[in-house]
């Protein structure tokens, strides 16, 4: 398991913690595939009865690392964050997380394939794939609108604004407020309480109130084709490269 991602237990929950703070725990390769082997792992153990995701340092995570991005190769293996995001959506069961300051592109959307999700008043939400040539990933496409309404769905998604923890309570994306200090402490009680509660009826509720999960798939594989299409357009190469000439001033 990477150091970069902290694995712990505690009462039938399995905490994943972000952990490259200096970086503000952006997730390249190394980590999303040890997030992948530790769901994989979480799923076919039967003393694992809910994961938890939050972040070391401040941070739930700045999204993907966009030196990923930019060394982007067609034909290349399959990124392990598609792998990472169908895994998530797959997950039969309950997923919390806690999330402290920014939560950006896969740090928001990784949250609406979340059961709950607990934040600071401070947290900063944005979802940049258009500015940065790309379409939207994780299945936003379909579950922002849902969620949000199409209204607000444009404005986060198209517009690319960010929003704080209180217009995420709003929105319907987080469950509670709490302060930085105590949202992890939060999201783990309630993943506690979900492990203690009945499985069977448990995993059989999640099933029923999330429908049938091809749709969700279906939505992210035709992002994940579009959006490997985008990698290499010339658009995207030239965001890429003015914000890695803006980062080495």
């Amino acid at each position: 398991m990477s150091e970069k991602i902290i694995v712990s237990r505690d009462a039938g929950v399995l905490r994943l913690l972000l952990n490259r703070p200096e970086k503000k725990n952006a997730l390249n390769r190394e980590m999303y595939r040890a997030l992948i082997a530790a769901l994989d792992g979480a799923a076919r153990d039967e003393t694992v009865h809910a994961v938890v995701f939050a972040g070391a340092g401040g941070n739930f995570t700045a999204g993907n690392d966009l030196a990923d991005f930019r060394d982007f190769a067609p034909g290349a293996e399959t990124f392990p964050a598609l792998t990472f995001v169908r895994a998530a959506a797959a997950f039969e069961k309950p997923l919390v997380a806690a999330v402290t300051g920014d939560a950006v592109g896969v740090g928001t959307t990784l949250l609406f394939h979340c059961d709950l999700v607990y934040a600071s008043p401070e947290a900063r939400f944005k979802m940049p794939f258009i500015d940065l040539a790309l379409p939207p990933e994780g299945g936003a496409s379909l579950l922002v609108p849902q969620r949000f309404g199409m209204a607000k769905a444009s404005q986060y998604l198209l517009l690319g604004e960010s929003f704080d923890g209180a217009e995420a309570l709003r929105l319907g994306l987080v469950n509670a407020l709490a302060s930085p200090e105590d949202v992890l402490d939060l999201g783990m009680e309630a993943a506690r309480r979900l492990a203690a509660k009945p499985r069977e009826a448990l995993l059989a509720a999640r099933r029923l109130m999330r429908g049938e999960p091809n749709d969700i798939l279906s939505r992210i594989d035709a992002e994940a084709a579009l959006f490997a299409k985008a990698l290499t357009s010339p658009e995207a190469r030239e965001r890429f490269a003015a914000f890695f000439a803006s980062r080495a001033r």
